[in-house]
């Protein structure tokens, strides 16, 4: 429907259509007294055979939505009255009524051949699909009739989308190429649509929301049809009749599908609107979500997305970056191993590195990583608190076998890829993901080293309060977990999950439903960690607390000790920076206050400001008024050992 020829003779064939009624009305004008019969009546205007192209716009609007010659005369009627000037007059003449000068179903019946009861009714196309309006002052026979603005702009060859829902509903464009992964996808929902299971309900869950629009898009092409993307968050909040028949003529038109997308949180209103939509029978309907939902009594057949796979992804970031060179060959190999990304994310990234490095802030070296990471932290914004990576190796104090088994694991995530994707382990292993618990008491590290491994990693790193995420009602604990996950899906990202204890204990017999469900709940978050791209971390203040069938399924385990007098030695010798004035410490004599590496912070920090308060450097006396404070708060008594030489 595009194209200068194609619009001229649009116009053609509508003029010959107006043309036509304009005779009826003129020949029952003359005699009022009845309408012509079939056989004197001219045949209906503007048919176009194959041979002549696209259709006229008349003639597909008919076709479908399955317009009677007598319904099709009374939408050219009404739309006469807006485009002809002539069409006024002509209809107050046929109705012996100079004021009568809209068209109304009672002049319809009284001048049109073939003219049939059925088409008054509100299930009939003219007003199921709302094409024409009824003024609601008047009874339904004499209400002056008034064709919708949408189908108008259709019939004179300039469709578009209804202004009624351009804030609820967005057409989407396919993509010109479909990586295989995503092709081989569309293909089968295309199949599905055309198919013995045509009259289902297709499910499209996984990846993110980009990847399942392209895909479904892709579909609606190989279909020779478009695509209309409506988010269940604006459903329920619309008058629902009216969105559905707006929606279904759209699709019905352009031989399209509805695509519902449905978010984690969506309200109980939000999923009944869905339900309703999805169960009117007309409707082709992809059911978008990250996860299964009930999406009406419509049967539903659930089609999976996956991100494209990394060679396809490889290729994506080659077009995007438009280098063949071998230093940003390297550069996208490398994100390409820790990144898992859909074509609209890389897109967006490889123009974000560009105008990072146009505006001079970008160093060539990370700019690509840098990119996928500005991707990806906002998703996180509001399920996560970020942590800024500030500390190194060198602020870590812990025992050699501990930073050994920490460097271990910063070498699994690096090479995560290599070893499972090209040399193999990732086709015969179940536990794909680098998860890891943290156990030991307050202030022994477990945050620091975190943050320590997120810096060399070069990853975001991200707190869980499992606390918070942890819900009394059943269900609600697994969907919070779904949210982290998948909103960190793409990369990395390190996920520090706090106070661990909170979700795992020591799992007992399954007396009720409860208990029943909070083990589902443990099995989710194992199960995620375990397919998990970025770094899982568990931490734990009661090691003793977690059942080993738990602790069979983390990749490591590490254990964060009391630091002894010498570590308590080291921690002290790092705990004022190197700008801070100071004036006879000792810290082997502050080793003697036996606290983990947190509580010795806080003590420097408390000494710092008493220092700062009397105008003087930090000395010992300082340190233990600080020390004194600290041990109160622990509900700790400070004994003479631990006293002995800082007074």
């Amino acid at each position: 429907m595009t194209g200068e020829p194609w619009i001229r003779a649009n116009q053609r064939a509508f003029s010959a259509a107006l043309d036509e009624v304009r005779s009826l009305l003129e020949r029952h004008a003359r005699s009022p007294g009845g309408a012509p019969r079939p056989d004197e009546a001219p045949a209906p205007a503007g048919e176009a055979s194959p041979a002549q192209g696209s259709p006229p716009a008349l003639d597909l609007v008919c076709s479908a939505f399955g317009l009677s010659s007598f319904e099709r005369r009374v939408l050219v009627l009404c739309a006469g009255i807006e485009l002809c000037s002539d069409f006024p007059a002509l209809c107050a003449a046929a109705q012996g009524n100079a004021r009568s000068t809209h068209a109304t179903f009672s002049l319809a019946l009284a001048a049109f051949p073939d003219a049939h009861w059925n088409a008054l009714v509100s299930f009939a196309p003219l007003r199921r699909y709302r094409l024409i309006e009824l003024d609601r002052g008047a009874g339904l026979t004499s209400a002056p009739l008034r064709i919708d603005e949408w189908a108008l702009h259709w019939l004179t060859g300039t469709p578009s989308l209804d202004e009624r829902l351009r804030d609820l509903a967005q057409p989407l464009i396919a993509a010109r190429d479909l990586v295989p992964t995503h092709r081989r996808i569309a293909e089968r929902i295309a199949r599905l649509a055309e198919g013995p299971a045509a009259a289902a309900v297709i499910q499209l869950c996984g990846a993110d929301r980009a990847t399942r629009r392209e895909i479904a898009a892709g579909a609606a092409a190989l279909r020779g049809g478009g695509v209309v993307a409506v988010r269940a968050a604006y459903l329920h909040a619309a008058d629902r009749d009216l969105v559905a028949s707006l929606l279904e003529r759209e699709v019905l038109l352009s031989s399209g599908t509805i695509l519902i997308e449905i978010d984690d949180d969506e309200p109980p209103e939000a999923l009944r609107a869905v339900a309703m939509l999805a169960d009117r029978p007309a409707l082709p309907v992809v059911v978008s979500s990250a996860a299964p939902v009930r999406a009406g009594a419509r049967p539903v057949i659930r089609v999976d997305a996956h991100r494209p796979a990394r060679a396809e992804q490889r290729a994506l970031w080659q077009a995007a970056v438009g280098a063949e060179d071998a230093e940003r060959s390297g550069e996208i190999e490398r994100v390409v191993q820790q990144f898992d990304l859909g074509r609209e994310a890389i897109f967006a990234a490889a123009a974000y590195a560009r105008s990072d490095l146009e505006s001079g802030n970008g160093d060539p070296r990370l700019s690509l990583w840098s990119a996928c990471r500005a991707q990806i932290r906002p998703r996180l914004a509001d399920l996560a608190q970020h942590i800024p990576t500030v500390a190194g190796w060198d602020d870590l104090i812990l025992p050699p076998a501990q930073i050994a088994l920490l460097r271990e694991i910063g070498a699994h995530v690096r090479h995560r890829a290599c070893v499972l994707d090209d040399w193999g382990f990732g086709k015969a292993t179940r536990g794909l993901g680098v998860s890891a618990l943290f156990a030991g008491a307050s202030g022994t590290g477990k945050t620091m080293a975190a943050e320590v491994l997120a810096r060399e990693l070069e990853m975001d790193l991200h707190r869980v309060d499992l606390s918070q995420v942890v819900s009394k009602y059943i269900g609600e604990t697994e969907k919070n977990l779904r949210r982290v996950f998948d909103a960190a899906e793409d990369g990395a990202t390190v996920l520090l999950f706090d106070e661990a204890d909170a979700l795992f204990g020591k799992r007992s017999e399954v007396k009720d439903s409860h208990d029943r469900f909070a083990n589902i709940e443990v099995s989710y978050l194992l199960q995620r960690m375990e397919s998990y791209r970025g770094l899982a971390i568990l931490t734990t203040n009661m090691m003793e607390a977690l059942d080993d069938a738990f602790l069979r399924r983390i990749r490591f385990v590490v254990q964060f000790p009391m630091p002894d007098a010498a570590l308590r030695r080291a921690i002290w010798q790092r705990a004022f920076p190197p700008a801070t004035p100071t004036e006879g410490l000792d810290c082997g004599k502050l080793a003697r206050l036996d606290v983990a590496g947190g509580n010795i912070r806080n003590i420097a920090i408390g000494a710092a400001f008493l220092a700062a308060e009397r105008g003087e450097p930090v000395r010992m006396g300082h340190v233990l008024r600080s020390a004194r404070t600290e041990y109160a708060k622990l509900q700790r008594p400070i004994t003479e050992i631990d006293l002995g030489g800082l007074s």
